[in-house]
């Protein structure tokens, strides 16, 4: 055995009796989220990893794995305890944690598993629930019936069947003890959904997806995918996800992105008995190396010429430090990838990993739509809004609403750049929500017009042609203007809008030449059916030059032939065009509520000429730029404003009711807590401009979501809106 020597670490402060078992997300990326699981031994960080223990065979000890390690919850097989009795009998005098020696949080599973290996198990489906809640697990599990890929689909649905008929039961023996949902169905995802629904109707603490092990050990990546996407959009929001017999770092990123919250797996100790390492690109073995592929703590003193040359019990317990730390170290590496709001693009680079996990990658960014081959990133970028969509394929409806359940739950516009990674950018959760939000809810102000657009250079766009674009308006009122980004054409209006403002990448992204079957696309999708359109080069030696000449060629009136008088006051125009813009965006409000809002506002700027606020025609501060992403926070005065406008539901900003115990807190300026919702409407959206009602519809703050409309309600712990102010009176 290895020495160690560290320092006992103090044992976990259980959790609020009354928070036991709840669920809070601290940061989410999308459908991705950092979360905290309230148990009675600590609170439990999300995503993360349990190790799995054998009661008789502890290849690391448990303790060492809450001292040294940090972790924070392990599983343990109930089965295998109840079976032996001497284990048993320590488990039920001195309970689970005491039998471990470990003070952490502990689930157990409860023999399932041990009935899809050996065909059957001794057990109860009550009787196991009932010995798990007396020997003081946190989360039991109970007796499902696990789904192989090569049942029938007879076999198949009869299990979903009688693992939702045990639920009740199972359900009344554990009492005030967690206890796992698992969602069975095995390859069939109308019965995945229905596992998800039928057991979701239940009061489970935690749903695992179960039956993904053989799906696993057969690299069916894909098929684990569509597990995913079939279950989880049936499942509460407001309970963790656990992914049974997961635990290889390669698989974490993907997971993790469409949802996935706690793993488990015993490959950490598995594949070291095989000599394997586990890393987060792949399997390796031990006798193929000269270095080690990661340099972990537990290695950096020793060569893998050394390692091999230790008797098989010490290299074993090497082996299985080292994996035990990869893994690890990957989950840290995706939880800050989710608070960085990049866990897509790590899964994105791990997909390269390995052939089948690319394939899955593949049909999860460009084949929900279409329900079979992948098609090409960049058609799949034609087809952002699926409402425009030909295929009517089954497969493409069996599909749509769960991809549709990604990307709903992406944060718009985001914070920081959006890095170019080949045609994989292009299909980025983040980055069809962004250009479904201007398709969806952008109009242009006139019926008719020619269209210029502007392509060849990167932004900043206002401070490279901000000018010409004035003088062009000026003279001809009626112009369109658009600029090109990497990722597709967007009014000028959002010039400064995150993502199209923002793409790192390189130089040759902005030098592509206009396709005009592509634009020709592109122009019905911003609902500039048929207009014609030129474009101008910002490349050009001269740029004025070339904006005469792209007018010329339009047939319209030249730069020159406006009075440089008029200038400013055109120029006023176009930022209150923008402010209309930008709020048909923000608040979801047509163009003529829009119009009507600002009003004729007047701005303040910032000594770089930027906009500093928004007043509306009443001189009223109604909203502030955001430098950061491009987009416009409202004030407390728009906020009142906006409400006051009575807008019809359908096209008002997002709205989320409290009950009326919350109104004085709210009021006051503090942020709107899950558990005290009556109501959120279909339009709340994470990152998203939000209105706080009372009960009776009286407006009393505004902020920013951090939910969607399911979890709003769903959810019993966190925060669910940030408030920017509270509009009650100060008493």
């Amino acid at each position: 055995m290895v020495a160690w020597q560290d320092e006992p670490r103090p044992a976990p402060k259980p959790a609020r009796e009354a928070h036991v078992g709840r669920f809070e997300v601290k940061a989410r990326d999308g459908r991705a989220r950092v979360g905290a699981l309230s148990t009675a031994h600590g609170v439990v960080t999300t995503p993360t990893l349990l190790p799995v223990i054998n009661p008789n065979l502890r290849t690391i000890e448990p303790r060492e794995m809450w001292d040294r390690y940090g972790i924070e919850m392990l599983i343990t097989n109930s089965y295998i305890i109840w079976k032996h009795e001497r284990l048993r009998t320590h488990a039920l005098e001195h309970g689970v944690h005491d039998l471990l020696n470990y003070p952490g949080a502990i689930m157990t599973d409860s023999g399932t598993f041990q009935a899809y290996v050996y065909g059957d198990v001794e057990v109860g489906v009550e009787e196991i629930v009932s010995f798990q809640r007396d020997i003081g697990v946190d989360v039991a599990t109970m007796l499902d019936v696990f789904t192989r890929p090569d049942m029938t689909r007879e076999e198949v649905e009869e299990a979903v069947a009688e693992t939702v008929r045990r639920a009740d039961a199972s359900l009344a023996s554990a009492g005030s003890t967690m206890l796992n949902g698992p969602i069975q169905g095995g390859l069939h995802p109308d019965l995945r959904r229905q596992s998800a629904e039928g057991m979701g109707a239940h009061g489970f603490s935690v749903h695992p997806i179960g039956g993904i092990v053989p799906v696993m050990e057969q690299q069916r990546y894909t098929d684990l995918a569509k597990i995913m996407l079939a279950s989880l959009p049936a499942l509460p929001p407001q309970r963790p996800v656990h992914m049974f017999g997961c635990g290889h770092p390669m698989l974490f990123p993907m997971l993790i992105a469409l949802g996935a919250d706690l793993f488990d797996s015993a490959a950490y100790a598995l594949f070291a008995r095989d000599d394997r390492m586990l890393t987060p690109n792949g399997t390796v073995h031990l006798g193929e190396l000269r270095e080690w592929p990661l340099l972990m703590p537990c290695v950096a003193h020793v060569t893998p010429e050394a390692v091999r040359k230790l008797d098989k019990d010490a290299r074993m317990e090497m082996l299985s430090r080292y994996n035990l730390e990869v893994t690890l170290a990957e989950l840290a590496a995706c939880r800050q990838a989710v608070h960085d709001g990049r866990i897509w693009e790590r899964a994105e680079r791990r997909s390269h990993a390995h052939p089948a996990l690319r394939e899955a990658f593949l049909w999860l960014t460009t084949s929900p739509a279409r329900g079979s081959a992948p098609i090409p990133a960049t058609e799949h970028l034609l087809m952002t809004d699926r409402t425009a969509a030909s295929d009517t394929s089954p497969a493409r409806g069996q599909w749509e609403g769960a991809w549709d359940w990604v990307v709903a739950s992406q944060t718009t516009p985001g914070q920081g750049a959006l890095r170019w990674a080949g045609e994989d950018t292009f299909v980025r959760p983040f980055v069809v929500a962004s250009r479904r939000r201007l398709h969806r809810h952008w109009r242009p102000a006139a019926t008719q017009g020619p269209v210029l657009i502007l392509h060849g250079a990167p932004g900043p766009w206002r401070d490279r042609v901000g000018a010409q674009v004035v003088r062009a308006r000026a003279s001809n009122p009626s112009l369109e203007v658009l600029v090109l980004s990497p990722i597709g054409l967007v009014p000028w209006s959002f010039e400064d809008l995150q993502p199209f403002a923002h793409v790192e990448g390189p130089e040759w992204l902005w030098k592509r030449p206009l396709d005009h079957a592509w634009v020709r696309r592109e122009l019905t999708r911003l609902h500039l059916h048929d207009r014609p359109f030129v474009g101008v080069n910002l490349r050009s030696d001269s740029v004025g030059e070339a904006f005469d000449a792209a007018l010329a060629d339009a047939g319209l009136n030249p730069r020159a032939a406006v009075d440089d008088a008029a200038l400013p006051e055109v120029g006023m125009d176009l930022r209150r065009v923008q402010a209309v813009d930008k709020s048909m965006l923000e608040l979801h409000l047509e163009r003529d509520m829009a119009t009507s809002f600002v009003g004729q506002a007047t701005f303040v700027m910032s000594s770089t000429g930027r906009i500093r606020n928004v007043k509306d025609s009443e001189g009223r501060h109604i909203l502030s730029p955001r430098l950061g992403d491009g987009g416009l926070s409202l004030t407390d005065e728009g906020a009142k404003v906006l409400h006051g406008l009575g807008l019809p539901s359908g096209h008002a900003p997002a709205t989320l009711t409290v009950v009326e115990d919350a109104v004085p807190f709210v009021g006051a300026g503090r942020n709107v807590m899950h558990g005290f919702i009556l109501e959120a409407s279909e339009r709340l959206r994470p990152g998203g401009t939000c209105l706080v009602l009372a009960p009776d519809g009286a407006l009393i703050a505004h902020g920013v979501a951090q939910c969607t409309p399911a979890e709003a309600t769903a959810m019993e712990k966190g925060i669910a809106v940030r408030v920017r102010g509270g509009l009650l009176p100060s008493s």
